[in-house]
């Protein structure tokens, strides 16, 4: 009954955890994105102002008076629900998964009322009264540690940090996700990945920059690595200059060899 909160540097799979627990209680997926400024307005609930005052306006040519008016311009209808109330609404035969994705990038106020919300799962609305959670959702909370979250979110949920995989894990996920690469190609892009890794890169390829890579090299018909091909497509799998200048040809032509001998022993 506890929210799951997983860190981790960027593109370890954290997202995919709540994309799969959802797949497997087969049950919505609600995310909600943080950013720096979050408010409530935007990730529990705001009113539909513009609908609102067409509404208005229609009850004006009606003749209806100020109090009728009142009691039918706050009612359901106009309440547009974001991630936490979808999360708090849902239903079925499973309680719903609400991924808070990227919690360190929001504010510590933001931390602050969502303490409030996943303490109870329920939400007053001053206008509608108290809306709870028949089943409360399965809440899953990520970080790529940008900042420090704060202890007292922590202590309320359960600790995990996922690290980057190894090599027979890493495999194993190009050959599910990528299931048209061959065999040694995802043997030598998972060795590739792995010896890059080790390298002092300023940011490090996740698994989401070896699945993207994978399916570039299977876009251009590629059966195996090479200097030339990885010279041509670096970009998928590094983002920074520095960390590109940083693979020059002798370093390269390193990574490569130790990658290779690494592909045929697996």
């Amino acid at each position: 009954g506890k929210p799951l909160f997983l860190e981790g540097e960027a593109g370890v799979g954290k997202t995919e955890i709540a994309k799969v627990i959802a797949q497997i209680f087969d049950t919505p997926l609600i995310r909600l994105q943080c950013y720096e400024g979050l408010d409530a307005s935007t990730a529990l609930y705001e009113w539909n102002y513009a609908h609102q005052m067409l509404y208005l306006r229609m009850l004006e040519a009606s003749g209806a008076d100020r109090d009728e008016m009142q009691a039918q311009l706050f009612t359901r209808q106009f309440l547009q629900a974001r991630p936490l109330l979808q999360a708090v609404e849902a239903s079925g035969d499973s309680a719903a998964v609400l991924l808070i994705d990227e919690i360190d990038r929001a504010d510590e106020e933001f931390e602050a009322f969502l303490l409030e919300i996943l303490s109870d799962f329920q939400v007053t609305i001053p206008e509608l009264g108290t809306i709870r959670a028949a089943k409360p959702p399965i809440v899953i909370l990520t970080s790529n540690r940008t900042r420090e979250v704060h202890d007292a979110l922590k202590r309320r949920c359960l600790y995990y940090w996922i690290d980057y995989p190894s090599f027979e894990k890493e495999f194993e996920i190009v050959q599910t996700k990528a299931p048209k690469v061959e065999p040694m190609l995802a043997r030598q892009v998972t060795a590739f990945i792995q010896e890059l890794r080790k390298l002092e890169l300023f940011k490090a390829p996740g698994i989401a920059e070896t699945l993207d890579w994978t399916a570039a090299l299977v876009a251009l018909d590629q059966q195996a690595l090479s200097i030339d091909v990885v010279g041509d497509t670096v970009g998928v799998i590094l983002k920074y200059r520095d960390d590109i200048d940083l693979l020059e040809p002798r370093t390269l032509q390193a990574v490569m060899e130790r990658a290779i001998i690494q592909a045929g022993m697996a």
